[in-house]
């Protein structure tokens, strides 16, 4: 009967050891890849709520161009939804990371979103960074 030295079956197969090291880089992989995921989807949700406010901001300067007497804070939707590209029956909202439904301040220039009666929405922290925001 041949038996075999253990240098000999070493090399042939994989080490406890071996095998554990490798599931644990694994693991860590998906983890890197689906907190990238999730940074990339809340960045989706910043660029699309920053469109939606270039196009409100760019109906309310067609507005005031069209009446150039008129006041930014007297501005409502129904004076700015006739110049919404599309014809929209009602002024866009957008989504907010959790999922809900954000108004878009009109009266303001350029447009804000709003998380409340009053308060700016803004998760990304800065103002000109074009998530969020109209930009610079």
């Amino acid at each position: 009967m041949k038996t075999m030295s253990p240098a000999s079956r070493s090399a042939r197969a994989f080490t406890l050891l071996e095998m554990t090291i490798v599931i644990m880089v694994l693991i860590a992989l998906m983890g890197l890849g689906l907190f990238t995921s999730r940074k990339m989807d809340e960045w989706k949700l910043g660029r699309q709520a920053s469109e939606t406010l270039r196009q409100v901001y760019s109906a309310q300067r067609m507005y005031l161009a069209d009446n150039p007497t008129t006041p930014v804070t007297s501005l409502t939707n129904a004076l700015i939804l006739p110049y919404m590209p599309g014809n929209p029956t009602a002024i866009p909202t957008v989504k907010s990371m959790a999922n809900t439904n954000l108004a878009i301040k009109v009266n303001a220039s350029p447009p804000v979103i709003l998380s409340d009666a009053t308060n700016i929405y803004d998760p990304s922290g800065n103002d000109s960074d074009s998530l969020w925001d109209v930009g610079r």
